[in-house]
Formats: C-alpha cells, structure tokens, sequence
C-alpha cells in the first residue's frame, strides 16, 4: 500500500533515467582501454621476438597465453556470481598495472619477464572486455548497438592510430617506457570507470535460476546457429589481426625490411577508424550480410595473394590492402552475435563472445607453429585467408536485411522482389 502510494516519478526519478550510462560512457572507456593496448600492440610481439630470437617459440608462448586466457575467461561468469562486475572490472585494469610491471622489469633486466607481462594484459584485456559488452547489452538497447560500436571504434581512433608506432618508439628510446605509460593509462582506466558509476549492471533473474556449474551454458550456445555463426565471424577476423600484428612484423625482419614497419603499418590501418561512421552508414545501407560478406572476400583473397607473391614490400602492401577490409569487419562483424543475445543470457554470452579472442590467440599461433615446421612465415597468410574465405560462404546464411537502417528497408524488399520476378 505504501509502494502504491508513493507518485511513479518519485519511485524512478528522471533524473536517475538521466544518469544511466550511454554509448558516449561506453565510447570512454573503451578509448582508455585502447590507450593501453595499442601502446603495447606492437611492443610485444618484437620484445618477446628479441628475448626468445625464434618464429616458433613465440608462436609457442602466445599459444600456451591463449589457452590459459580461454580457460580464464570461460570461467567469469561463474566469478562474476561471487565478485561483483564492478570489482570484477577493477581487478581486470589491476592486471593491466601488474602487467605492465613486468614489462618494466624485463625492460630493465632483460630474460623472460616479458612472458608473464603478456599473460597479465592478455588476461586483463579478457576481463575488461567480458565486463564492458554485458554492461553494453545491459544499458543499449539492440537497435542502438550498431551506433555504440561505432563511437566506441571512433573514440579509440586516436589511441589505435598513434598507440602502435609510439610504442615502438619509446621501446627504442627505453625499453621500460611504453610499458609505463601503459600502467599510467591502466589508473587513468580505474578513475574514469568508478566515476562513471556504472554499479554491477541490470539484475536479470532467471526463471531456472543460475546455471549449477561455470560451464553450463555453453549449451545454450550450441542450440542457437546465429550465436554460433556469430562467434564464428568474430574468431576469424581477430585471426586476421593477428597475422597482421604478431606475425608481419616478424616477416618484415627476416625479409630485411626494418624492424618499425610493422607498428607504422598498424598505426596507418586504425587510423582508418576515424572513418567508422561514415562506414556504419554503409554498413546500414547495405546490410550487415553484404558488410560481413565483402569484408571476408576481400581480406581473403588479398591475404592469399600475399602469400603466393615473391616480393617481400608486395606482400607487405597487399597485407596492408587487407587490414582495411579488417576494419570494416570489425564495424559489422560483431553485430550478428550481439543482436541476436537474450537478455537473460548477457553476462553468459559476453563471455562466449569475448572468447573469440582467446580462441584465435590458440588457433593462429597454433596453426602458426605447425606451418613453420614445413614453410616460411608466409605460408601463414595464405591458411588464415583461406579461413576467411570460408566465413564468406557461412555468412550467406546471415538474414539479408540484418543491421540494415529501417529506412532503406522497403526499396530493399522492393529490389529483392524484383529480382525473384527476374
């Protein structure tokens, strides 16, 4: 009777509404994060390439990375019951700063330190992302999703475009620098999250009640092909960047070329992000079917054709060519997986989706070391766009108006009946 009694805009003030986080908060902290990361992106790949001098090891290490990553990462949600998601977000930054604490000392002291410096940011990067994309699907709703991935692209512009080749440069100015700067923006990252008081989320409750054990919905997953077809996008993509980050600049040392080509190369590619929006209308027009499709047969076949050309700056550029069409992958390719998520599955989910990065840090350096046994780091181009090449068959079974603005929908429908007269 109290409750009754009590006027509805006193029990949910609009100003509270006012206060619920947006894309633009989203958008933040994703840029932050991208601070850390992109500073480190290329900075790993060489320091562990100068501690362990050999292709192979260092497709070894980020094997055994991704693998305990994937394991980590699966088993959140489970934690997520028993810690919060706030702290569960601040313990993910926290292992950026430690992380970043053993960069410094094998910056400074050389051997191996660089091996647990990587396993911590990767971990880190696993939390942060599971965390942020439930509080996403908690607070955006599902037609605005395409938008918010865009501003959060958008907004990490900056940090992906300069991170990369800055990195590097203070690597050779200090080896210790960048991973300093990344422990700065890691605090920077904590600060702005606790201020944007974004809480533990939306409390949805089951009818069924929680699942008995971590790995239980797994199952739900494997019942939904669009889940599955989703995911399947998103591993193959991050296979792409991974060949692009990790493995071209491993191609352009042994090739001669010089050793910051990689991380210039990764800097000029992100600076394509200041582009999203004008790539989202695209996208809209177009549909993501069309947008997922043409990203996979492009990056693909200009990948496959990296590998078969026998000059080294040729290979190199049609790479280039291909981490354009990367981008746009990365504006469409997540949307199937995240527009077709239950609500009463979102922090569930977002650990599934968020695994496709582990799963590719398996895969590629897996598939990496198993080639160079028999070839050269070139051979790893052509198998990962051959696998880009078979995403463009699966996403044929994509719904042809997906993602697409609800304006150009009819002349859409109208073309396609057109076409069935034809």
């Amino acid at each position: 009777m109290l409750e009754r009694a009590v006027p509805e805009w006193l029990r949910h003030p609009p100003a509270a509404a006012a206060r619920a986080p947006g894309a633009r908060a989203f958008a933040v902290l994703s840029a932050i994060e991208a601070l850390i990361r992109g500073t480190l992106l290329s900075v790993f790949p060489l320091a562990i390439y100068a501690a362990v001098g050999d292709a192979r090891t260092v497709s070894a290490i980020y094997l055994a990375t991704g693998v305990i990553s994937l394991l980590v990462g699966l088993m959140l949600p489970w934690v997520n019951r028993r810690i919060p998601r706030r702290w569960l977000y601040t313990c993910g930054a926290g292992l950026y700063v430690l992380g970043c604490g053993f960069g410094v000392l094998g910056g400074l002291w050389g051997g191996l330190w660089i091996v647990p410096a990587l396993l911590c940011c990767t971990l880190a990067t696993v939390t942060a992302f599971i965390c942020l994309n439930a509080y996403v699907l908690d607070y955006i709703a599902k037609a605005d999703l395409g938008r918010t991935e865009t501003l959060r692209m958008f907004y990490s512009a900056l940090a992906w475009t300069l991170g990369p080749v800055s990195g590097v440069l203070l690597m050779n100015l200090w080896a210790p620098l960048p991973f300093l700067l990344g422990a700065f923006f890691a605090l920077v990252l904590v600060t702005v999250f606790w201020a944007l008081r974004l809480g533990n989320g939306k409390l949805i409750t089951r009818a069924r009640g929680p699942a008995p054990n971590p790995l239980a919905f797994l199952g739900r997953f494997f019942a939904q092909p669009r889940l599955i077809a989703g995911w399947l996008f998103a591993v193959l993509r991050s296979c792409g960047w991974w060949v692009y980050i990790v493995y071209l600049p491993i191609f352009a040392i042994e090739s001669g070329l010089p050793e910051s080509l990689g991380g210039s190369l990764v800097s000029t590619t992100n600076a394509l992000l200041f582009l999203t929006p004008l790539m989202l209308r695209a996208v809209q027009l177009a549909s993501v079917r069309v947008a997922v499709r043409m990203g996979f047969l492009c990056s693909g076949l200009v990948f496959v054709a990296a590998a078969l050309v026998p000059y080294p700056v040729l290979a190199v550029a049609l790479l280039f060519a291909g981490s354009v069409w990367l981008v746009v992958l990365d504006i469409a390719g997540g949307l199937p997986f995240l527009m077709a998520v239950k609500p009463s599955e979102r922090t569930e989910m977002a650990a599934v989706y968020s695994s496709f990065r582990d799963v590719s840090g398996i895969m590629t350096p897996g598939i990496g070391a198993l080639v160079l046994w028999v070839a050269p780091v070139q051979a790893i181009f052509a198998v990962v766009g051959a696998g880009m090449l078979s995403m463009y068959l699966v996403a044929g079974k994509l719904h042809p108006m997906l993602g697409m603005a609800p304006a150009a929908r009819p002349a859409a429908r109208r073309a396609a009946l057109t076409t069935g007269r034809c």
